[in-house]
């Protein structure tokens, strides 16, 4: 075969034309492999780190929730003032501080749950109103 595109004779008496790829060609190709290959290594990697933060806001947020279904629960008419507690859920530790501060109607009470993981960043803050009675 011949790069040049001309025709070649062949032992038959038949000529053939050279057909295929140049090496730029195929080094272009496998540029844009590459680019793509890397902007998909690079998407999969976001949603991961996303599913990893959903899955501890939502971990934080069962803590946070059983806390103050547990005040509901139990008819707890809390104290003014604030108090941390400690939880753990599916094998991860969260901080959660309750910061319970007083309504313009003294039958209530304003309770604030904001949990933070184990490095101490916060996460979320989930509010509630629990009645004297």
């Amino acid at each position: 075969m011949h790069r040049s595109g001309i025709a070649a004779p062949l032992r038959d008496g038949l000529a053939r034309t050279s057909r295929g790829f140049t090496l730029i060609e195929v080094l272009v190709a496998l540029v844009i492999v590459a680019v793509t290959l890397g902007a998909g290594v690079k998407a999969a990697g976001a949603l991961l780190n996303n599913t990893q933060r959903l899955t501890e806001i939502s971990e934080a947020q069962w803590c946070a929730d059983n806390e103050l279904t547990g005040l509901r629960l139990g008819k707890i008419y809390p104290n003014v003032g604030d108090s941390t507690f400690n939880c753990q859920q599916l094998g991860r530790n969260y901080v959660g501080t309750l910061q319970v501060r007083a309504t313009p109607n003294p039958n209530f009470r304003r309770i604030d749950a904001t949990m933070a993981n184990e490095a101490g960043e916060s996460m979320l803050t989930i509010s509630t109103i629990l009645p004297r009675y």
